[in-house]
């Protein structure tokens, strides 16, 4: 009689065979996992029994529609009870997988009649013993649960068991065959089935993993200086301008810092002052005027109609648009005199501004959850379903670390239920905790520690790092932003954009540049880590086409970059990567690889990179390469995909890189089906 434990419930026990550690699973099933469409991902567990029986497990995967399929995990650590598979759901929505482990009497009795025959080892009990467990196999037929063409293959082999008049090694031939071990490999006979799950799994789209970001202040694009009238603001019409040159960078996504209107109460002045002179702007994160809040438009970039425009023409592009989220209000947001109950009050009677010291911000008066939370809520929903209807598919939320985590976990939920298309990306540069927990509850995306981490020490531990949390938090990398511009950034001039650059570009799907880093802006606000004449306070038109005409932009390598991972889906995942070793310890070399099937495109592709870390130092040095890791023999062709040179490589290739000249290799293997 074959036993069934069920894992499920908390106090369940251990269970008859025991499945321990199984992963994709985040907090003990607490929190989901999540992939994207057509993602590759890997299912495993500890599982192993008493004694030396033969045991296996099989992963039930269910599709949102409730359709479930079966597959087998494989030992890929004989002895260590590791069990693996892996699974590449198609389609979005909520998934759920649950793995049963079990003992095999089939493949107990096999491995004992591969022993015991040949060496003349109770040859009669051996048959004997075979013919209950076909038996077995035999009743389910007739039962209806196996399928009835295994039924010839099966009374094959039970009758030849049941000949003594055939030898022994005659008897057991058919019921050790490849077409009987087909049958109960695909469909095991079991006993004491043991369940662990069942575990959610949402699957969400693909640029939830995979994307290319370009950060602009829309109202510096086409904004021009007057001697006798001062400044006139960029509009949404003059910044769908840029469009163009942004998709041929290739880049997928649009993001717009906040396009609201901006109090004038405590405005801020050039670089954060807190004396805005005449024609200052003021800081589009203090928002909300008498002319609106985070629904409204600012009057001097235009107004829903140019916005549609604007969001047509991305479209047009095949770019999505990006919206910055900030839940903050100036001292003018008319929230502020409607719902001063949303706001914390001080015992003076003011309301709180905004400080993260020894920055402060006087002109932002941040949101307190704890006096109405159903309203704000509200509020804050009915925002967000605005832009959404107005063809917003991304937000990148400001500071989501000062609310409640609790908020996001519900407002998440509601949008994956509503707008399950629609993506969030974290903007919290803080504890490590919160950022993870941020991921945990629902956050598609997340800044990262890439822009202060440097070395290939810290980046390849770093790098580590994040894949262990791949299930519930994926990584954007930016170089810089416009509050951050790190000393590496400011000292190293070009050479350290584009090396910071290809490795933002090429160790993760996700990556993002903020507007003027083509143009290498690197000069420092003293004492202070980002851009002097912050974009923040003040219009900053640039002259893309100028800086590129006279070959001072980096515009080609962004574009070159972005194609690069476009024509490689190896790069547009995360899990695969693979770190090697160099000689030189600034070097940093790491490859991702997917196999045929899971790139998708019938053949396998695998992407080298070899890189500085260091601005300002050239390297010399040999690699160690994992060959089994790029799936290649002791030597290799490779391209690279920067300067279209080929080279002969083998397990360790001897390089030479120069920060000015050729910072990187971003190679990719040339298999022996392409010579």
């Amino acid at each position: 009689m074959s036993e069934t434990t069920d894992l499920t419930g908390l106090g369940a026990g251990i269970g008859r065979i025991p499945i321990m550690d199984v992963q994709p699973v985040v907090d003990g099933g607490r929190f989901p996992a999540r992939c994207v469409e057509g993602e590759t991902v890997t299912v495993s567990a500890n599982a192993f029994r008493e004694g030396h029986d033969a045991m296996g497990v099989q992963l039930v995967l269910a599709a949102p529609d409730g359709r479930e399929q079966r597959q087998a995990l494989h030992a890929v650590n004989p002895g260590l009870d590791l069990w693996q598979t892996t699974i590449r759901p198609e389609t979005t929505g909520h998934w759920s997988f649950r793995l049963e482990a079990y003992s095999a009497p089939y493949e107990t009795w096999a491995h004992t009649a591969e022993v015991k025959i040949p060496a003349g080892i109770d040859p009669d009990l051996v048959c004997a013993e075979g013919a209950q467990v076909l038996a077995r196999v035999l009743a389910e037929i007739d039962e209806g649960t196996r399928p009835a063409a295994d039924g010839p293959v099966v009374r094959a082999a039970l009758e030849s068991l049941r000949s003594p008049g055939l030898s022994p090694s005659a008897r057991v031939a058919p019921a050790l065959a490849a077409d009987l071990r087909g049958i109960l490999a695909e469909r095991p006979l079991r006993d004491g089935v043991t369940t662990a799950g069942p575990y959610s799994l949402i699957v969400q789209r693909e640029r939830a993993l995979y994307g290319s970001w370009y950060e602009f202040f829309p109202r510096s694009e086409g904004a021009h200086f007057d001697p006798e009238h001062g400044w006139t603001s960029g509009t949404l019409r003059t910044a769908a301008r840029s469009l163009d040159r942004i998709a041929q960078m290739g880049f997928d996504v649009a993001y717009l810092t906040p396009i609201h209107p901006i109090g004038t109460t405590f405005r801020k002045g050039r670089n954060n002052s807190l004396d805005p002179q005449p024609g200052d702007p003021g800081s589009p994160y203090a928002i909300g005027s008498p002319e609106g809040g985070h629904d409204a438009i600012h009057p001097e970039l235009g107004t829903m109609e140019d916005f549609d425009a604007f969001v047509a023409r991305a479209q047009e592009l095949g770019i999505e648009v990006a919206m910055d989220i900030a839940l903050q209000c100036s001292p003018d947001h008319p929230w502020v005199a409607e719902h001063p109950e949303w706001f914390t009050v001080r015992a003076d009677g003011t309301i709180a501004y905004a400080e993260n010291p020894p920055k402060k911000y006087q002109d932002i008066y941040p949101l307190s959850f704890d006096t109405d939370y159903e309203g704000l809520y509200a509020a804050i929903r009915d925002m967000l379903e605005h832009w959404i209807a107005h063809g917003v598919t991304l937000f990148r939320v400001d500071n989501p670390h000062t609310k409640p985590a609790r908020f996001w976990e519900e407002l998440l939920a509601e949008f994956d239920r509503t707008h399950p298309e629609v993506i969030f990306l974290a903007e919290a540069f803080t504890r490590p905790t919160m950022m993870h927990t941020l991921g945990k509850v629902g956050f598609h995306q997340s800044y990262t520690y890439f822009t202060w981490r440097e070395s290939a020490e810290e980046l390849r531990e770093y790098l580590e790092e994040l894949v262990e949390a791949a299930p519930y938090m994926r990584p954007s990398f930016w170089p810089t932003t416009h509050d951050i511009l790190t000393p590496y950034m400011s000292t190293g001039g070009r050479s350290a954009f584009v090396l910071r650059a290809i490795l933002a570009a090429t160790l993760v799907p996700t990556w993002g540049i903020y507007s003027g880093y083509e143009l290498v802006e690197d000069v420092p606000r003293p004492g202070a880590q980002e851009q002097i004449d912050n974009e923040k306070y003040e219009f900053k038109p640039r002259d893309y086409a100028g800086a590129l005409a006279r070959g001072e932009s980096l515009e080609p390598l962004l574009a070159s970059l972005n194609g690069i991972r476009r024509d490689h889906p190896a790069l547009q995942t995360l899990t695969p990567i693979r770190f090697h070793e160099a000689g030189d310890e600034q070097v940093l070399v790491f490859s991702k690889h997917l196999d045929a099937a899971a790139s998708g495109t019938g053949a396998p592709d695998t992407v080298l990179v070899v890189s500085l870390t260091e601005h300002d130092r050239d390297a010399q040095t040999t690699l160690d390469l994992d060959l089994d890791a790029l799936e290649v023999g002791e030597s290799f062709e490779v391209e690279d995909l920067l300067t279209g040179e080929r080279y002969s490589w083998g397990r360790d290739p001897f390089v030479i890189l120069s920060a000015a000249d050729r910072p990187a290799h971003i190679l990719r293997i040339i298999r022996p089906e392409e010579s």
